[in-house]
Formats: C-alpha cells, sequence, structure tokens
C-alpha cells in the first residue's frame, strides 16, 4: 500500500515539474465568432455583441449602455474606425490607426499564471502586456473572461464558432461621410499601437498587442 502511494505521489510530483516546464498556451480565436459579452465596473454595465470576421479584415462591437445609447463601433484592417449610433441624434466620429485588428493569436507571448474558477468554469489563466488578464476554459478551450487592467470585467455569454454578419450589417451610415468632425489619430488614443479589438469603453484605451 505504501509503495502504491508513494508511486502515486511521484507521478503526481512529475505532472506538476512537467506542466511548470511545459505551461499551457492560449488558444488562438478562431478567424470569424459571434460573442456575447456583459462588461461590468463598479458604476457601468454594458452588453457587447462581438463579431470578430479576420477573414475579410473586420470586427464590430455593437455596445449597448445599460437603460442607455447603443453605439455601433465598426473596425476594418486598414486602420479605420467608425462609432455612431442610429437613433435621431446621428452621432459618428472615425478613428485613424496605423494599424489593422486584433490577430487571431493575438495572446501568444502571454504570460502563464496558473488555474482559478471563474463563473463557475475551471480555468488557464494568462496576463498580457499589463492590459488585460485572460480565462479560458480548461476543458472547452474557449474564453470565459477578461478583465481590463483598469479593472473591468467582459464576462463571454456566448461564443459562437464561424458565425459571421452578412456583409450589409457592416456599412457605415451616410452620415459619417458628410459631418466634418475632425479624425481622431492614433496619437490621440495611444503612442503605442499594434492592433485594435480589445478596448475598454471606460477609457478608450486599445490594447498595445
Amino acid at each position: 500500500m505504501t509503495t502504491i502511494i508513494t508511486t502515486i505521489t511521484t507521478l503526481l510530483l512529475f505532472s506538476t515539474i512537467t506542466n511548470a516546464d511545459n505551461p499551457p498556451q492560449p488558444t488562438p480565436w478562431p478567424e470569424q465568432f459571434h460573442s456575447v459579452l456583459v462588461l461590468n465596473s463598479t458604476d457601468e454595465l454594458q452588453l457587447i455583441d462581438l463579431y470578430y470576421d479576420w477573414t475579410n479584415g473586420r470586427n464590430f462591437n455593437i455596445i449597448q449602455y445599460q437603460l442607455g445609447t447603443v453605439l455601433y463601433d465598426i473596425e476594418w484592417n486598414n486602420g479605420t474606425s467608425f462609432f455612431f449610433t442610429i437613433d435621431s441624434d446621428r452621432q459618428c466620429s472615425s478613428v485613424q490607426l496605423d494599424v489593422g485588428i486584433l490577430r487571431p493569436n493575438w495572446l501568444a507571448g502571454a504570460t502563464y499564471v496558473g488555474q482559478r474558477q471563474v463563473d463557475g468554469f475551471v480555468c488557464y489563466v494568462w496576463e498580457k502586456a499589463d492590459f488585460i488578464t485572460y480565462y479560458e476554459d480548461v476543458v472547452t478551450r474557449r474564453p470565459v473572461k477578461w478583465v481590463f487592467y483598469t479593472g473591468r470585467e467582459a464576462h463571454v455569454m456566448t461564443f459562437e464558432v464561424g458565425a459571421a454578419l452578412e456583409d450589409a450589417k457592416w456599412q457605415v451610415p451616410w452620415y459619417c461621410f458628410e459631418q466634418t468632425t475632425p479624425v481622431t489619430t492614433m496619437e490621440d488614443i495611444s503612442g503605442t499601437i499594434r492592433h485594435r479589438g480589445l478596448v475598454d469603453f471606460g477609457t478608450r484605451r486599445i490594447a498595445n498587442m
């Protein structure tokens, strides 16, 4: 009996050493998916429909503020983004950056920090660029949650691999091209942006990935 216990202990110890030497790597995002996210902070809730479409070089966030405005954020790989509403106010602003949307493997190089129980799931956890902590279900390898450096939390409610939004839905309203509001430049947001796609809408800071 003692021999069996010793053997099991040795195997567990070896497994721990192996995992420490070869930590799990984040699963790359699929080239197309749709996800519903709940963003939570101390003073605001947002419900976000995220359509990620690396295949066509575009990313779409539909942001519902609690009991408030719906903001549409369309981003392209040529560095152009539009933020607009489709209500009677017809608000629109644009951003021109030197970079495109997040790559599917944007988490490459993230630091593995272990496993944690999050939202009822056992998750692998990584930290990236002092900007974000990312949680991934150890069983399905789907994202469960990410936390921005500000403490704002994005909880993943659905994750539909391969789901895509029809082309007509990506059309920016006509009034975005008639307004004379100055275009926001890269320097207005961050001087070191490399890729977009994860925006902390509480501060408008974009990840340096």
